[in-house]
């Protein structure tokens, strides 16, 4: 039996159709829909002027040209200095890091050296076991942190239902490259979708450089986890929220090189993508309801968009005969593809990408998508971390930066 020819066109619209209006929905339609939900089904925080007792915990390996700066920011916070302790966690570093951090130890900084290399997340549990505070903040070496930053991340723990704290990162691109450019807009875009997420229910991840936990909610993770999207699994398993605190503000350099921008995206998202796979439990929508339709529409539908991209564009080319309106959306298509080729060749030759920069990005995060998933099956898991670090020249806090750029 013959198929009629416009069966095939018509197949071809729908499955077009279906694929950007998911499209849609993950970029669009889940932001809106949070921030319709954390407007009418607002989950208030109740805070207060509390002084626990608080440990920062800092993640390092190899990092003597920026772990003095941190040291001397972290000692300057306004924080009772009696209820509060800071623990440089060194990865078996091998430069000057254990050297520099010893002489701050007549300061009160403790270092606690992990002679093998084993990675962040076993370097943190273990420095939490020498740790004293009721309240732990995790840090990494780079972050610079505003002075009233504790303050603000530990009054929400006032509310016993809250276990994790999240503070709100700050990009710094001083050097306005143009993959520095993208990674703040979408990092803006990112933090609103975490404020609503909170306001409605609880963060799906949180930023590794600044979040704070609980001491009696701390759980030992897998070595090959990473720690800042699978604290807040943890936490929700416990019956917790875990929250956003815009006001606790951190500040750090973004990646301003392609390489190590892509580099960075594919080990965050293949580590996402292997956490999403061992707590696949959270996903059931009828044993954690709020919690599951959120990480299956900001992350499992997220990483799903380069198939539908693709699917999106080879439909599209057989879908256009007879109706005119399909071949310009093909031509818009193809025409993206152009702008973000063009971005990446502009990128390498260093020049001013203006608002291509932006169509680059998309396009860089969604190969990294791509290649972290290629990992994924392969089962290639990334324990130990090597820093991509460019020498700071002043550190963070002075850069003439808002400090309220609004709200991974």
């Amino acid at each position: 039996m013959l198929v009629p020819p416009h069966y095939w066109t018509l197949t071809a619209q729908a499955l077009f159709l279906t694929a950007i209006a998911l499209i849609g929905f993950v970029y669009v339609g889940y932001p809106i829909l949070m921030f319709l939900l954390s407007r009418f089904y607002r989950q208030p925080v109740r805070r207060a002027a509390i002084l626990p007792r608080v440990s920062l915990i800092i993640a390092a390996h190899n990092e003597e040209n920026d772990i003095a700066a941190k040291l001397e920011n972290a000692l300057s916070l306004d924080y009772p200095s009696g209820r509060f302790e800071i623990i440089v966690a060194s990865d078996s570093s091998t430069d000057r890091t254990d050297e520099i951090v010893r002489s701050f130890e007549a300061r009160g900084v403790i270092l606690h050296r992990q002679n093998e290399r084993h990675g962040k997340t076993r370097v943190q549990h273990r420095a939490v076991s020498v740790s004293t505070g009721e309240i732990l903040i995790f840090s990494d070496a780079t972050t610079i942190y505003e002075p009233d930053v504790i303050q603000k991340i530990v009054r929400n723990f006032a509310d016993p239902s809250v276990g994790c704290v999240a503070g709100q990162l700050v990009y710094v691109d001083g050097k306005s490259s143009a993959v520095g450019a993208g990674c703040r807009s979408y990092w803006s875009y990112e933090k609103l979708l975490k404020l609503w997420e909170s306001s409605f229910n609880s963060l799906i991840g949180v930023s590794g450089c600044l979040y704070a936990v609980r001491r009696s909610c701390h759980a030992k993770l897998a070595t090959d986890m990473i720690d800042d999207f699978v604290i807040a699994t943890e936490i929700h398993l416990q019956g917790l929220r875990t929250v956003y605190e815009p006001e606790a503000i951190s500040k750090e350099d973004t990646c301003h090189r392609t390489r190590d921008e892509l580099r960075m995206r594919v080990r965050v998202i293949e580590q996402t993508m292997s956490a999403l796979y061992r707590y696949r439990e959270v996903l059931n929508l009828r044993k954690h309801g709020q919690f599951a339709f959120q990480l299956l529409c900001h992350k499992v539908l997220r990483y799903a968009v380069p198939p539908f991209l693709a699917i999106s564009f080879v439909t599209n080319y057989f879908a256009w005969e007879g109706d005119n309106i399909f071949k310009y959306i093909f031509i818009a298509q193809a025409a993206a593809l152009i702008v973000a080729l063009a971005g990446w060749v502009g990128d390498r030759i260093g020049a001013r990408l203006g608002p291509i920069r932006l169509p680059y990005y998309f396009a860089l995060v969604n190969v990294a998508t791509v290649a972290a998933f290629i990992k994924f099956l392969r089962g290639d898991a990334y324990v130990v971390w090597e820093p991509v670090r460019e020498t700071r020249q002043q550190p963070a806090s002075a850069q003439s930066e808002p400090l309220s750029e609004v709200s991974p």
